[in-house]
């Protein structure tokens, strides 16, 4: 029941972000009908009659779907149906939820396993999820599709994504790239067929023709050289290269995305490492950085002059600039066309 507060009007974005799923109703009045234990349909509970309402939007669809054709199907009254839930979003929501819980959960990668490998598997059977279900892609746009089954898997192709290499906020957005995706070419594909059947041809017909009119075309005239026997298959087998390729190239991308994160760290320890060596290897000595390049490891190089007390030291694949160990002191880079100075004493020997 809402209550007019802001609490109950986030409650009301998603029956996810109200109480624990059950038996919504106990008597009393709500939204203008008198309900009641009585009320309650002898058999049923909100696991069938949510079960119930994803038959019936298979069949018909999310245009042909409302609540007094559920409760037809169900052999009840319509107000037994609002016992179970509050309204027919709710319901929906239920239904979405109910056809997540048909994808498999991805196991947590284990030794040897590859997360390219779980990635296309997941892909693949999302995809199919769809083709079952065309009314799913119908509802993203309008609910949060935050249920227990949709999270759960969300988080295990998270947990994938973690074991390619990439860091929690890179792999929360490849998965979105992912999914996304996924939900948009099925969407595309159910939107195809759907137009087809409403107008009375099949998806062959429909590709030949459109083949022929681009083939008519001076800028096209490969579309009509293609031929295509087979008729629903050809055209089954078309969509899966398709989708086969376009996934090649998310995975590519997040493979890219994954060694540059994995040689970004690297380098990140390689740096760390050669400044603690160089300063290390300076000891007394300080590095003389006339060019501004690295005063650990232009100091570490000229160090050699520590033995000897004094010594000058020249940065090995640097600017030219000069190291200085102990008392040794390095020329700048702009003097690199000059002879080298030689050491001169300091004020403790004069």
């Amino acid at each position: 029941m809402s209550d007019g507060s802001r609490t109950s009007r986030v409650r009301r974005t998603s029956v996810w972000l109200e109480e624990p799923p059950g038996p919504r109703r106990r008597g009393g009045r709500a939204g203008g009908r008198t309900t009641g234990r009585e009320g309650q349909a002898e058999g049923l509970d909100r696991e069938k009659v949510t079960a119930a309402a994803v038959r019936l939007l298979d069949a018909e669809g999310l245009a042909g779907f409302s609540m007094r054709r559920l409760a037809a199907e169900l052999g009840v009254t319509a107000m037994s149906v609002y016992w179970y839930v509050d309204r027919k979003d709710d319901l929906l929501e239920l239904a979405l939820d109910a056809v997540e819980g048909e994808l498999a959960v991805p196991e947590p990668a284990g030794e040897g396993a590859d997360w390219r490998v779980q990635l296309r598997q997941v892909a693949h059977e999302l995809r199919e999820l769809l083709r079952r279900h065309p009314w799913v892609t119908g509802m993203l746009d309008g609910f949060l599709n935050i249920g227990p089954c949709a999270v759960a898997h969300r988080l295990a192709v998270g947990e994938v994504l973690l074991s390619a290499g990439l860091d929690r906020s890179r792999a929360d957005g490849a998965l979105a790239a992912l999914f996304s995706f996924v939900y948009g070419h099925a969407a595309v594909e159910a939107g195809w067929r759907s137009r087809c059947r409403a107008a009375g041809v099949s998806a062959q017909e429909c590709s030949r023709a459109l083949r022929a009119r681009l083939g008519a075309l001076p800028e096209y005239p490969e579309y009509g050289a293609r031929e295509e026997d087979g008729g629903e298959r050809a055209v089954r087998l078309v969509e899966q290269r398709d989708f086969d390729v376009a996934l090649d190239c998310v995975i590519a991308g997040i493979e890219a995305m994954a060694g540059a994160a994995g040689s970004a760290g690297g380098d990140g320890a390689a740096a760390g490492g050669a400044g603690a060596e160089g300063a290390g290897r300076t000891g007394g000595g300080r590095g003389v950085d006339a060019a501004g390049g690295a005063t650990g490891g232009t100091g570490g190089t000229g160090g050699q002059g520590r033995d000897g007390g004094e010594g000058v030291g020249r940065a090995e694949g640097g600017d030219g600039a000069e190291g200085e160990g102990g008392n040794g002191r390095g020329a700048a880079p702009g003097d690199r066309a000059a002879p080298v100075i030689p050491p001169q004493p300091g004020p403790q020997d004069r």
